[in-house]
């Protein structure tokens, strides 16, 4: 399956989940950047509030783009340990890099949501979304994070997505909607006609324009 832009992938996605429209105690939850166009689409179609969660790779030592694991803003995700022992990282290491991009993910999300509350996620059910996953790494570390905070259940809905990184989301998450799984898999742009970088200020505009319809 092809898809014209996010907004279209939204738009699609919102269908399969239809039996979530106006649900009480279900939030929309896209992970930042493009994840949050997808997902406001869904939020709009559904009438549910929309949220958004940011998650930071942490890079191996003199190798900043081999990421050794992925946390949300409370610091939990996933690691490889696999990597970690390779290269022998330390657990100082790891500590500090964890606290430096536990807290610029605060700050990303105090300028995404312009000083607006979060939404309370606790003992509520979750659809989250992203545009696309190749690997899992991102929603993986996404998924744990939501875990910690106490929410009750986690819908992964996605536009498409990797055979073994949904195989692997299986054990993790409640409920999977996905339009496409592809047999062969290179990237999630491939499946869109127009996939340009989503800029902060779209998604700062998209939180706000939910927060006043709500």
């Amino acid at each position: 399956m092809l898809f014209n832009d996010r907004k279209d992938a939204g738009r699609k996605l919102a269908l399969r989940l239809t039996v979530y429209k106006q649900v009480p105690d279900v939030i929309v939850v896209g992970v930042a950047r493009g994840g949050v166009i997808v997902a406001a689409e869904v939020a709009d179609f559904l009438n549910l509030p929309l949220d958004v969660i940011v998650i930071r790779k942490i890079g191996a030592p003199n190798n900043e783009e081999l990421a050794l694991g992925a946390i949300g803003e409370n610091g939990e995700g996933v690691f490889n340990d696999h990597l970690i022992e390779l290269f022998g990282v330390g657990r100082e290491y790891l500590k500090k890099e964890i606290e430096k991009e536990k807290s610029l993910a605060k700050e990303r999300l105090q300028l995404y949501r312009q000083n607006c509350s979060a939404c309370d996620v606790q003992n509520k059910t979750i659809i989250l979304i992203d545009d696309g996953i190749a690997t899992g790494a991102s929603i993986r570390a996404a998924v744990h994070s939501l875990r910690a905070v106490g929410v009750k259940k986690i819908i992964l809905a996605v536009p498409v997505a990797a055979a073994d990184a949904l195989n692997l989301l299986r054990k993790e998450v409640d409920e999977i909607v996905c339009l496409s799984i592809p047999a062969f898999f290179e990237a999630v742009g491939a499946f869109y006609q127009v996939f340009k970088q989503t800029s902060d200020e779209e998604i700062m505009h998209l939180l706000s324009h939910q927060k006043h319809m709500q």
